[in-house]
Formats: structure tokens, C-alpha cells, sequence
């Protein structure tokens, strides 16, 4: 009888082990994450992987949205100036990165928009206060998203900026994150509904878990003002922002505020992130105005998520790294690479260009932050420079490659960013704006204490042992 029984369970364990290694064989890294799981909680783990790990891009729902895009992508495209070869980008090096180029447009599905203008802010406030301004000066729609809301003085402050306006007669969206927001309270959301205000969850908590989604986020965080000014960039909305986490102190971020064709693309990844939390179908011409802009400021905007076609967030990164030709600069509060880009940095760094990356040296989360830690070695190795941030805590997303593109954005360096979470990030070609970005860098450099490479190793045996643990979960944190 008891052989029977141990027979019985160790086929069940088999099965499950076979089934995770059966849907996952693309995706190794989290095929041992989930190996692993099993392997410390036999039933409950896979119980959680059937909830949590089902690959929403296969979903019969996500190719329909993909579908939908389409529709508005040609409104957008026919009041856009679009650059159609590298020559037509403001820095000369450009004109022979070819790959690169088509690398980033994707035979179009992405493309740089050629009538922009983008202004960069570092931090909450700055960030707050143009948010704000423009949102007091809207006069049609505002459309905004964000992953994390609060129910603190900022976020209040928010409610009421657009309580105001919807009472106003504005039309006024705001979408928040189920997962990102979950600590936010109903009596929040009731208030902001009976001001006026048209509020949606994005894969609320509960219907996330039935429907197997709870792996899938809304990261993104955007802003658009009568569809002619945009933001975009890291900072959600909460009193953290503005320094005062009672831990982390000095929130060091970026943000982007746009006007131009850029703006149409901001649009366009609202209106379909609201059409699938709320099925209202919104394409009225008002949301996409003919704009006034007369800056020739190139400007890409890349969303990425689990429901398009391929991994656009991960693709562009890796494509811009192989084409480095003098440096790869990296800001992340998350750094866990997937196998291609740590080998792409590896060989960069090898090859003698100049990598560096910025990560935090207080986490937010420890768990991401020892699994961030447990590439910092290698990466060393190889010559890639990675220094701590001091000052606070940084949050910012940026990538520097070369003089020719820079990168500021929602998404991470780690493989929720890469492969799971909605994301949106954007690609910046005009000298000034790659220039502010190299010297929010170096300012952040003075900031920071460089690894050492003989000091590090040193590292006691639990801090390893913790380091090696988070980074078979990485993939699923």
C-alpha cells in the first residue's frame, strides 16, 4: 500500500515537472523558477504556476486586441512625420547603422516620428508640478494611467486636480494597475467616481486570479492632456516620489513631458489599455488633433507588453547594445538580464566600449535587489563598471548608447519588464536630449560608490546564498 501511495505521488510530481517543462521549453529561466517552486512546495506550486504563469500572449483576447490596434495606428500614422531612413536622424554616425535602424522600426510597426519636442525632468517635483499645470490647463480630454496610485497627500492632490476638471466638464479617464494599486482603497475610487471622473482598474486583483493574468501588469505610466501634450517615464503616483518614503528619503527618477507626433503614440496605447480594462471603444478624431508643434525633435515610442506580436522592449535593448560602438550607459533599479542581453553586454564591455550601470544601493525590494546582485560579478568580469546610488533611492530607466539614442521609459533592465508587464518606453535621437541624459548620468555617477570587483567577492557565504536563491526566482518577481 505504501508503495503504491509513493508510486502514485511520485508520478503526480513527475507529471507536474513535465507538464511546466513542456509549456516553458522557450523560456528556461522561468522553467527553473517554477522547477524550483515545485520542487520546495510539490502541489501548492503547481496549483500557483496554472494561475500564474499561463503566457497571456496566447490567449485568443490578446490577438483580438492586437487586431484592434491596427485601426487606430492609421489615424496616427496619416497626421505624423515619419523618418524612414537612418540619414534622416540628426546625428551623421547614424547614416550607416542600417541594422540598427531597422532593427528599431520593426519594417514600421514602430516608427520615429519626425515633429516633436521633449523636455526631461529628474524628479518628483519637477515631474508633479508640469503634470499638474497641464492637467489645470485641459480643455477637451485627459487620459492618464499609472501602475502605482496612493491614497496618500499626492495622490489626493491628483484626485482632486481632476475632480476639478471633470466638474468642469472635461473628459476625464484615469486607469490604474490591479496588482501595482492593490493597496489602494475603494473609498479612494468611489470619490474620484462620484467627482465625475471615469475610473478602470487594469486586471483587477480577483478577476486576474480566475482568469490566470495575475502575472500580467500595467507598468506604464502616462499622461495625455487634449491629445497635443504627453508624459511619460517612471514616476507613478504617491508621496515616494517626492521623498518622503520613510526609508528611501531622495527619490531620484526621470520623466518625460512631449508635444508632437509622439503625442498620437501616447494616445493610441491609452485608448487600447482602456479599451481592454473597460471594453469602451473610444477612436472619436477629437483625441488625436492636428498638433502645432514646430520642433523636428525625432522621437520613438515603443510599447511593449505580453499581448504584441514578439518582445519589443527586450529586442530594441539588444539590438542597440550589439550596435555600440563607444559606450552602453544603464540606470535601473532592477538589473536581472535575460541570457542575450548579459552576453551582449558581456561581449561590449570585452570588446573595450564603455559599460557602466547605476543601481541602487538601498532597495525598495530585497528580494530583486539580491537577485540584481547576483549578476554584478560577472558582469565585472567582463569589465562592465557598476556603481550604488547614495543619495536616496534611484528609480530611474534610461539607456545611453553612444552619442546616438537615449532611452527613458517605464520599463526595467529585468525580465518582468522584458517579457511580462505592459510597458512603454521612449527612444530619444536629438543630440540636446541624449546630452541631458549623459549628464543626469554623470551627476548620478558623483552620487554613487563604484563596485569593487576584489571587495565584492569577498561577500560572506549567506549573502551569496540569498544572491543565488532570488536569482532562480528572478524571473518571476
Amino acid at each position: 500500500m505504501i508503495v503504491l501511495v509513493l508510486s502514485i505521488i511520485l508520478f503526480v510530481f513527475i507529471f507536474q515537472a513535465a507538464t511546466i517543462l513542456l509549456l516553458e521549453f522557450r523560456r528556461p529561466a522561468h522553467a527553473t523558477a517554477w522547477l524550483f517552486i515545485l520542487f520546495i512546495f510539490p502541489l501548492v506550486g503547481f496549483i500557483l504556476y496554472y494561475f500564474l504563469a499561463q503566457e497571456y500572449r496566447r490567449s485568443r483576447k490578446a490577438r483580438r486586441w492586437g487586431v484592434l490596434e491596427e485601426k487606430r495606428r492609421k489615424q496616427m500614422l496619416s497626421r505624423s512625420t515619419l523618418l524612414t531612413n537612418p540619414s534622416d536622424l540628426p546625428d551623421p554616425e547614424f547614416a550607416d547603422q542600417h541594422r540598427l535602424f531597422r532593427g528599431l522600426i520593426k519594417g514600421g510597426t514602430l516608427p520615429i516620428l519626425g515633429r516633436n519636442r521633449s523636455e526631461i525632468y529628474s524628479n518628483g517635483e519637477d515631474t508633479y508640478r508640469s503634470m499638474l499645470q497641464a492637467i489645470k490647463a485641459a480643455k477637451h480630454h485627459i487620459h492618464m494611467s499609472s501602475y502605482i496610485v496612493r491614497d496618500d497627500d499626492t495622490g489626493r492632490m491628483f484626485r482632486q486636480a481632476l475632480i476639478e476638471k471633470a466638474q468642469e466638464g472635461v473628459d476625464v479617464r484615469f486607469l490604474y494597475d490591479g496588482i501595482g494599486s492593490i493597496t489602494l482603497k475603494e473609498s479612494y475610487v468611489r470619490i474620484m467616481r462620484e467627482g465625475g471622473v471615469n475610473i478602470a482598474c487594469f486586471f483587477p486583483l480577483k478577476l486576474s486570479f480566475m482568469k490566470k493574468r495575475m502575472n500580467y501588469r500595467n507598468h506604464r505610466k502616462i499622461i495625455v492632456i487634449d491629445g497635443l501634450k504627453g508624459f511619460v517615464g517612471g514616476i507613478n503616483v504617491g508621496d515616494e516620489y517626492i521623498g518622503k518614503h520613510p526609508r528611501l528619503g531622495f527619490w531620484r527618477d526621470t520623466h518625460l513631458q512631449l508635444e508632437g507626433d509622439s503625442v498620437y503614440r501616447l494616445q493610441e496605447v491609452f485608448l487600447k489599455d482602456w479599451e481592454m480594462a473597460t471594453r469602451e471603444k473610444l477612436d472619436h478624431p477629437s483625441f488625436m488633433p492636428p498638433h502645432q508643434c514646430e520642433f523636428t525633435e525625432p522621437l520613438q515610442i515603443v510599447p511593449a507588453g505580453p499581448n504584441r506580436r514578439g518582445d519589443t522592449f527586450h529586442d530594441s535593448v539588444y539590438a542597440m547594445v550589439t550596435s555600440a560602438r563607444k559606450r552602453v550607459w544603464i540606470t535601473t533599479p532592477y538589473f536581472i538580464p535575460s541570457a542575450s542581453i548579459g552576453m551582449a553586454l558581456h561581449d561590449a564591455a570585452l570588446s573595450g566600449l564603455d559599460v557602466r550601470i547605476l543601481i541602487p544601493h538601498e532597495p525598495d525590494t530585497w528580494l530583486v535587489h539580491y537577485a540584481t546582485l547576483s549578476y554584478v560579478e560577472e558582469m565585472m568580469k567582463s569589465g562592465v563598471r557598476v556603481w550604488q546610488y547614495r543619495k536616496g533611492f534611484i528609480h530611474a530607466k534610461t539607456l545611453i548608447v553612444d552619442n546616438l539614442v537615449g532611452v527613458v521609459g517605464s520599463a526595467n533592465m529585468d525580465l518582468r519588464s522584458f517579457f511580462s508587464n505592459f510597458e512603454i518606453n521612449a527612444h530619444l535621437f536629438d543630440p540636446k536630449a541624449v546630452a541631458r541624459l549623459e549628464a543626469d548620468f554623470l551627476q548620478d555617477i558623483k552620487d554613487s560608490t563604484e563596485i569593487d570587483l576584489k571587495k565584492f567577492h569577498r561577500r560572506s557565504k549567506k549573502q551569496k546564498v540569498k544572491e543565488a536563491l532570488s536569482r532562480i526566482l528572478s524571473p518571476l518577481l
